[in-house]
């Protein structure tokens, strides 16, 4: 379990002020329309073109979205399970790495949200009314990274216990500004918002996944699985960067990584897509709503379902939130269990951190506008 929203809680922590909007609740509204617009039209028959490179085809399917009967940890924002059609579509074999991000940034001299001065005439609309500002010293650009030296936790209700606003913390310094990417090429690039992630898949001819179209190409070729290898729970560690020990205190690495590691470290799903499961999170088109699955008609299937119209969670009323999928290497079973398949959380269009980064994807309609 990560982040609740902590604007509401400024006053105690002021420092965590800047991304804790929904970075990760457990539990600028820039360019957004450009994934919520662009619906998925059927495209199984048109001839499916060569895969481009670095992508997978995803078959269209029909499975069963939302939390398994049999999973222990699902959660009532993952709840009612319903039937969903969803066409074919290309998907990237891994999450946008260090190296395929710095192309897109020499290319377009572009700037994250994480490396801009903050303004706080602008921040302050997202926040309670009459938030006081905090010191100039604190509105510093940056971004969160997990705490690595917590010793001991005190209560699990406090995530600022585990986590630290960093200046100077960027997807080119993820740990601070005296951290680099060298010889990270193919780490996946973390530190980005949603907005920066849109702004990657416009210059790639891309976009970001649908949930539905993330739950359909993580389930691989299967349609009612909890995990992306099956249901055994017993295999988590061998197919996914995940926390071993007691979070958030001791990692004892049992899968050979303590924190974030390099793509294809681990077995892909049964259609060749890694890391759909820990490493770090992904960030959908969805808007996040807790309510979005029991407003739905599950008596029938569902086509193409492109998320709820708006957005909503009472632990963030103030900001925008999209879903973001398949958890990252600080999951634990004692407290999120977020790598499974049905599982999310909300994320601020303006909120980067050091275990969320994203994927795209592509359709054969989208392939031909290249040519």
């Amino acid at each position: 379990m990560y982040l609740k929203s902590m604007k509401s809680s400024f006053a105690q922590n002021v420092a965590l002020l800047l991304l804790l909007t929904a970075v990760f609740s457990c539990k600028s509204e820039v360019k957004q329309d450009l994934n919520k617009t662009d619906k998925i039209n059927p495209v199984e028959t048109l001839a499916i073109p060569d895969a481009p490179e670095g992508m997978v085809w995803v078959e269209q399917k029909t499975f069963l979205q939302g939390a398994k009967d049999a999973d222990q940890y699902a959660m009532p924002r993952e709840k009612p399970a319903h039937w969903v059609t969803v066409d074919g579509f290309f998907m990237d074999i891994t999450e946008v790495t260090n190296k395929q991000f710095k192309a897109f940034v020499e290319a377009t001299n572009y700037v994250t949200i994480a490396e801009r001065e903050i303004d706080w005439e602008e921040m302050k609309k997202e926040l309670p009314p009459n938030t006081p500002k905090p010191h100039d010293s604190i509105l510093q650009p940056g971004s969160l990274i997990f705490n690595k030296d917590v010793n001991a936790v005190v209560n699990m209700q406090n995530y600022g216990q585990w986590w630290t606003w960093k200046t100077g913390a960027d997807w080119k310094h993820p740990d601070g500004p005296e951290s680099t990417i060298e010889d990270k090429d193919d780490y996946p690039v973390v530190h980005v918002a949603y907005e920066d992630a849109l702004a990657y898949c416009e210059w790639a001819n891309r976009r970001l996944p649908t949930e539905a179209e993330w739950e359909s190409a993580a389930q691989g070729k299967n349609t009612n699985t909890i995990f992306t290898w099956g249901n055994d729970a017993a295999q988590l560690d061998v197919n996914a960067n995940t926390w071993q020990g007691v979070f958030p205190t001791r990692n004892e690495s049992i899968d050979g990584f303590e924190f974030i590691s390099p793509i294809k470290s681990y077995p892909p799903n049964s259609i060749g897509l890694y890391d759909m499961a820990g490493n770090v999170w992904e960030i959908t088109s969805d808007f996040f709503n807790v309510n979005y699955y029991n407003e739905l008609d599950s008596s029938k299937t569902i086509e193409n379902p492109t998320g709820a119209e708006r957005h909503f969670n009472p632990d963030n009323p103030y900001q925008v939130e999209h879903v973001m999928k398949g958890g990252s290497f600080l999951c634990h079973a004692s407290y999120c269990a977020s790598f499974r398949i049905s599982a999310k959380m909300g994320v601020s269009v303006d909120s980067g951190s050091d275990h969320m980064g994203f994927r795209t994807v592509a359709t054969p309609e989208m392939l031909k506008s290249e040519d």
